[in-house]
């Protein structure tokens, strides 16, 4: 295949749009977007404005850009959870090479269903685990696999969502329930339980585990609160959760700090002060916190043992102030733990100094998830312009990491039953 390689996107949101098509801006030579489908006629135009899509090329419907003859060598499946794999298996049959947003599917057999699909069709089917393409966790998996720290013991990982990015997106915004989306543990953590799989080296046999939504509940609401946080609460002063504080005045995501960017665009397309208000005062971002329909965990925790004999532990939480990774991996020779945020590595030989590794600042030499997006896009240009099929994240390697998730969820709803994977992918 020849440069640029070329690409239709289903589902111009945040991530089709904002994140994965970017990289054509980065490097028209190597990436050139050709088509789109959305259903918002202004996130259309925002696809021909920044990327020089024809008009003729714009689709109201997945469905509808579909039913064309194949239009570019890749097909970007950016739609929602539950619409993954009916796009994925048609793009399959008009012959396009696949990016498909993780999750796959909350559906096992769905997952499955795909990966065979993609092995029959023999297209490139890559799934979106884009931590593995940082320069952060790349560097880990490398120290691992060198030995640096003797045979691997234990890893322990946590998610540090942000009570605000959580608020954002687990209580008012798309992923507040579980029957709409996915559960949490995959919607937000599959990438977790990949790096996870990928960090071991081997597959996982079993897992147990333990949460709740605990906090985000009618119940939890303070005396005085209103159901939207522009009407009048009288809890708004003392609130963090606040949607004014959050959308507004908040250093990490208000529009007076931050700009035009995510999460702002997801309540509009072109975020200003005044739209931002009338979004808080007329759509779903601007309800109070502990009056909304939402029904995924704000926590949880998990326990994995690997067939090598690794046992690692998982926690995902609501309750931080920064939206960060960070991980422990301890060996028979060393220790060597890290922060994503940070974009550094401590290694501890035993009984030899510290050695810092540090692999640069993340957040003036990247963009999105520490450079993984963009690395993601790097690699998978670069496999096709080669005629590969097999990426770092293909969909093989991508299904172990659902099937973990998912047995993860049967666990936590069973009491922290101990699932062994096996058993459950068989079922």
């Amino acid at each position: 295949m020849e440069h640029p390689v070329t690409f239709a996107i289903c589902g111009c949101g945040n991530r089709g749009l904002e994140a994965y098509a970017s990289y054509q801006s980065l490097h028209p030579e190597r990436m050139r977007v050709v088509a789109g489908a959305d259903s918002r006629p202004e996130r259309l135009a925002m696809l021909r404005q920044r990327c020089g899509v024809a008009e003729d090329m714009c689709f109201a419907s997945a469905e509808e850009l579909l039913a064309r003859p194949r239009l570019a060598d890749v097909l970007i499946v950016a739609t929602q959870d539950r619409q993954h794999v009916p796009h994925a298996l048609a793009a399959l049959e008009r012959g396009y090479h696949l990016l498909v947003e993780k999750p796959i599917s909350p559906d096992l057999k769905e997952c499955i269903r795909l990966r065979d699909k993609a092995h029959e069709a023999g297209r490139a089917v890559i799934v979106c685990h884009v931590l593995r393409y940082t320069r952060f966790y790349a560097a880990l998996e490398a120290l691992l696999r060198r030995g640096d720290i003797g045979k691997i013991e234990t890893i322990d990982a946590v998610e540090h969502v942000a009570y605000w990015h959580h608020a954002h997106s687990f209580v008012r915004g798309n992923w507040r329930r579980s029957d709409e989306t996915s559960p949490m543990i995959l919607a937000k953590s599959c990438h977790d339980m990949d790096l996870l799989r990928w960090l071991a080296g081997e597959r996982c046999l079993k897992v147990q585990s333990f949460g709740s939504l605990d906090y985000f509940r009618p119940e939890n609401a303070p005396e005085g609160a209103a159901m939207r946080c522009l009407e009048g609460c009288a809890c708004k002063d003392n609130c963090p959760y606040d949607a004014e504080k959050i959308y507004i005045t908040n250093p990490h995501c208000g529009i007076r700090e931050v700009g035009k960017i995510w999460p702002l665009t997801i309540l509009n397309s072109d975020p200003t002060e005044e739209n931002i208000y009338e979004a808080l005062r007329t759509g779903p971002y601007g309800r109070c916190v502990f009056h909304c329909d939402n029904d995924v965990v704000d926590h949880q925790t998990v326990n994995l043992t690997f067939a090598n004999n690794i046992h690692a532990t998982f926690t995902m939480t609501a309750f931080t102030e920064l939206c960060r990774r960070t991980v422990k991996v301890t060996g028979t020779l060393g220790e060597v733990e890290g922060d994503l945020k940070e974009n550094k590595l401590l290694l501890h030989r035993f009984g030899m100094p510290e050695q810092v590794i540090d692999l640069g600042n993340a957040k003036s030499e990247f963009a999105g998830h520490g450079g993984g997006d963009m690395g993601l896009m790097d690699n998978l240009c670069a496999l096709l312009s080669g005629g590969g099929t097999q990426g770092l994240t293909s969909i093989d390697a991508s299904v172990e990491s659902h099937v973990m998730a998912l047995a993860a969820e049967a666990s936590r709803l069973a009491g922290g039953e101990t699932v062994t994977l096996a058993d459950f992918e068989a079922r």
